[in-house]
């Protein structure tokens, strides 16, 4: 069972695994996680990265480290990591990797009450899907090829290839689901039961 966490944001994790690295201003925090393309698994912009900030501040897992003052631009407050920061980090991200957690997508609901679109909506819908997640697909492709031509370590790219392994299976999944609801049986069944309600 996942442990409760004091600051339980993906945004957080993010921020901490960052701060690893050295002493940094939330300013950079962000830059850089829209540098590596963390954006894409972590959504935040820089309202909830400050926000985030002052909750693992508050919860004792960051510390300011310095302010720095600049005569072009406003007192800047500097970030570091904490030892209980460094220990939530490190037990946070290793039971996100080796549990596995339910997760509840947009699209399991939608297949949950999938029964009430037509057969034929539900086909053509799935159809239009199955072209985003091609595109998509192929987005992740070409991102992976231009940072694997410029020399970029694989291991951090592996959030894409994920990415892309989820939605090649997401494609096999939504393929055979299209299929199944052309199938004459259930188009049979589905008039039965809802044909007179649409």
């Amino acid at each position: 069972m996942a442990k409760r966490r004091k600051v339980g944001n993906p945004l957080a994790l993010a921020v901490l695994a960052w701060l690893v690295t050295g002493p940094m201003h939330p300013y950079e925090l962000g830059r850089r996680l829209k540098q590596s393309g963390k954006d894409r698994n972590i959504k935040y912009n820089r309202g909830s990265l400050y926000m985030v900030v002052e909750q693992l501040r508050k919860a004792g897992l960051i510390t300011e480290y310095e302010t720095v003052r600049d005569t072009q631009r406003p007192e800047r407050t500097v970030y570091a990591l904490t030892d209980e920061g460094r220990n939530e980090l490190y037990a946070w991200l290793r039971e996100l990797v080796a549990e596995p957690q339910h997760e509840y997508p947009q699209f399991g609901v939608a297949l949950s009450l999938l029964s009430v679109l037509s057969p034929a909506e539900a086909a053509e819908l799935l159809g239009r899907r199955l072209a985003a997640l091609a595109a998509e697909a192929d987005e992740i492709r070409a991102e992976l090829q231009k940072a694997t031509d410029g020399d970029v370590a694989w291991v951090f790219l592996i959030e894409e290839e994920y990415r892309l392994a989820v939605l090649e299976a997401e494609r096999r999944f939504v393929t055979g689901l299209a299929e199944s609801l052309e199938q004459p049986e259930y188009v049979r069944s589905w008039h039965e039961f809802f044909g007179g309600q649409t």
